[in-house]
């Protein structure tokens, strides 16, 4: 979700409320505190979002592909992985006894949310069926295994139903799509292992929105949450019958997590932004976009912003590009009035590279009787890829709330997780934290910034993520 991810889904919010568009405000775009977050990773000067949560999450530098690690762990190879874990931000507001959670778009094994809690030389380890022999005879363990093993973690919402059971286990929701089935080589029931740890406590897992939406917020302490085999459905594709929106989903996880009077940490993550450009389709990634603003909305108005922080903001970039002069209010995902030198039309979002490169004839489609507004439209690259790459410039960090001041100028990715923890009286730092036995409330109000009890922070990228601490 880079700088123009969020230019063009501020134009496409207002073109769905019938303005010209580019006027909108984003809830975003109220946060009174920006700065920049340098992306690049140890190995790689444009990161995939794996090492860029490892970052915002877990405060170093990583190398591409590695969650939880150090820039000491090496793509895929486990013997790297010991003695060089890091823990997140998750980890240290749970260690200091507040609620945690985790929402996402995507599977909850996915590379941002897998960087909150686990520790993997390889992102791609989402089942033990998904590891080499060697990874598996060296110790190393699946993500989805740490999910429930790692952190006791209090809500857990977003797909990856397929890698928490054993192979071969029919779907309830597609028992008939193989594609869906259990992938657990191990032969375990990661799910019924977690409603097993929990007993004795109110704990709920739930697959579809009936029994997501029955589920009452204030008797609850635990929630697994699990709407998809793999990641959830486009926003422009999802059911509202069967699937919650992300707007939902993370309001029922600051229900469920504000209940602890020490406060809360959530992660939450428009993780389809991403995905949507990766296969070059603009209007899917822009809608996801709009739709995780929404998320952030909702999660303002039921928080109180005088003990909340929020933070948002992205992994990484995009090859993504806004161009040709359009005039004002021309639909974002339109044409430009101008021609190239080809004498075809071109639209004003494309792709620095991607599945939309096409050449027949030497030349560019005509695009003339096209519909590029369309949700399937793929748009024009550059350059011919199966998959669009991400973009390696800085991105933006947008914060509200106590101690948002922190969040300024041009920080590298890593400098998030230190801010937000220091916000949060978090970890050894705790030098700015006022006793309540020693300092008087009026020396408290006079003397000190005021503290958040709770963090919301909106990571975003391709991926984008949202943070509360109550």
């Amino acid at each position: 979700m880079g700088i123009t991810t969020l230019t063009a889904a501020r134009i496409l919010k207002g073109q769905l409320e019938n303005r010209s568009g580019e006027e909108t405000v984003m809830t975003m775009d109220t946060f009174p505190y920006v700065g920049l977050a340098k992306t690049y990773s140890v190995d790689f000067q444009i990161p995939d979002s794996a090492s860029t949560a490892t970052a915002y999450l877990c405060g170093v530098k990583s190398n591409l592909n590695t969650v939880g690690l150090s820039g000491a762990g090496r793509n895929g190879v486990c013997r790297s992985q010991k003695g060089n874990e890091v823990t997140s931000i998750l980890r240290w507001a749970k260690d200091a006894g507040k609620s945690v959670g985790i929402v996402t778009t995507t599977r909850v094994q996915h590379a941002t949310p897998a960087a909150a809690y686990a520790h993997s030389a390889s992102r791609k380890w989402y089942a033990d069926s998904d590891m080499p022999a060697s990874a598996k005879e060296g110790g190393c363990r699946d993500i989805a295994h740490q999910l429930i093993n790692n952190i006791d973690i209090d809500v857990i919402i977003g797909g990856g139903r397929k890698y928490m059971t054993p192979r071969g286990t029919k779907d309830p929701e597609y028992p008939y799509d193989l594609a869906a089935a259990g992938r657990r080589a191990d032969g375990r029931d990661l799910i019924a292992e977690w409603q097993k740890s929990k007993a004795g406590k109110v704990a709920h897992y739930v697959w579809n929105k009936k029994d997501f939406d029955a589920i009452d917020s204030n008797t609850t302490d635990y929630l697994m949450a699990l709407f998809e085999p793999g990641d959830l459905r486009f926003e422009l594709e999802r059911d509202p019958v069967k699937d919650p929106s992300v707007i939902e989903t993370t309001e029922k996880a600051i229900q469920i997590l504000q209940k602890n009077p020490k406060g809360f940490f959530l992660l939450v993550e428009g993780g389809r932004i991403d995905q949507g450009h990766h296969a070059s389709r603009a209007s899917m990634a822009l809608h996801e976009a709009v739709a995780l603003d929404r998320a952030v909305a909702r999660a303002l108005e039921i928080t109180n912003e005088n003990d909340t922080l929020t933070l948002a903001t992205a992994d990484h970039s995009h090859a993504f590009s806004f161009n040709g002069y359009p005039f004002r209010g021309n639909p974002i995902l339109g044409k430009s009035p101008l021609f190239g030198k080809d004498s075809l039309p071109f639209t004003t979002l494309m792709y620095g590279n991607g599945p939309g490169h096409k050449i027949v004839n030497n030349k560019r489609p005509d695009i003339r009787g096209v519909d590029t507004t369309s949700n399937a439209y793929v748009q024009q690259s550059a350059v011919p890829m199966d998959t669009e790459t991400h973009g390696g410039e800085d991105v933006a960090v947008f914060a509200r709330g106590p101690m948002a001041h922190l969040f300024h100028g041009v920080q590298e990715q890593n400098y998030i997780p230190h801010a937000l923890a220091y916000a949060a009286c978090l970890g050894e730092n705790l030098g700015h934290c006022l006793s309540p036995s020693s300092t008087t409330e009026q020396d408290v109000m006079n003397t000190a910034p005021r503290l958040p009890s709770h963090l919301i922070a909106q990571l975003t990228v391709g991926i984008l993520a949202t943070t509360l601490l109550h």
